[in-house]
């Protein structure tokens, strides 16, 4: 996010072409691609913006699944939710509009790579989302998520299925037993807090999981025990 794209008029109308929405009021795009550690006022960020846009993405996705797939069981539908709202899916609806050259953040974020970045990128998408839906209702939201993910749901084929099902089913076919989670520590700031969860099963080695909320590190912990067992093959997604 490095040099980011001053907002201006002419940026801004950009901006609403790479996203196919014109905005009656602009102060909520603005929000919407400012990121907690700018600091331009006291909430004047995407965070409450991206927990209402992950709600109505995964409304707008779910209606489209429950229409497309119309043979799909709940199971393979959840599946395919699980992926198309993943932090992945949303950070590659991100890179392929060219959110990142919009994005406001502070010196810090500037220097974060990997996941971290991708999480980020991934927020940027879901609070676009919810500032659309404000400024333009449900069908101006769905119509974007329609247009930028039609083509995702069509090709997420092999989708996997949520990591702690999986590995619960596992666990109790295999041993008997239900995988126990534990929070072993939470740190880093507010904007960008990162909790580590260790995942137990008695007679499997523990592993330890790391991410922005307890629930993905407990799927990062999931997954490392499915990948390790041979249950999932070995992911090649960089950390």
């Amino acid at each position: 996010m490095k040099g980011a794209i001053p907002l201006n008029d002419v940026n801004r109308k950009a901006l609403e072409d790479l996203i196919g929405y014109v905005f009656t009021d602009k102060d909520r795009l603005d929000r919407a691609i400012t990121h907690a550690s700018a600091r331009p006022g006291k909430g004047v960020n995407y965070e409450r913006l991206e927990f209402l846009g992950d709600r109505v993405l995964g409304l707008c996705v779910a209606e489209m699944l429950f229409r497309t797939f119309r043979e799909a069981k709940e199971g393979e539908l959840s599946v395919r939710l699980n992926q198309l709202v993943s932090a992945e899916s949303c950070a590659a609806v991100s890179d392929d509009l060219g959110l990142h050259r919009f994005i406001r953040t502070g010196a810090d974020v500037k220097k974060l790579t990997g996941k971290a970045m991708l999480n980020v990128r991934a927020d940027v998408v879901e609070s676009l989302i919810a500032a659309i839906y404000l400024d333009g209702g449900l069908e101006a939201a769905r119509s974007f998520i329609l247009s930028n993910w039609e083509g995702r749901a069509a090709r997420a084929e092999g989708a996997r299925r949520d990591a702690k099902t999986e590995l619960q089913e596992w666990a109790h076919a295999r041993f008997g037993v239900t995988p126990s989670y534990r929070v072993d520590e939470r740190s880093g700031p507010d904007h960008d807090p990162r909790f580590t969860v260790t995942v137990e099963i008695r007679g499997v080695a523990p592993e330890t999981g790391i991410d922005r909320s307890k629930r993905a590190a407990e799927q990062a912990a999931a997954t490392k025990i499915l990948e390790r067992e041979g249950v999932w093959p070995k992911s090649h997604a960089a950390d």
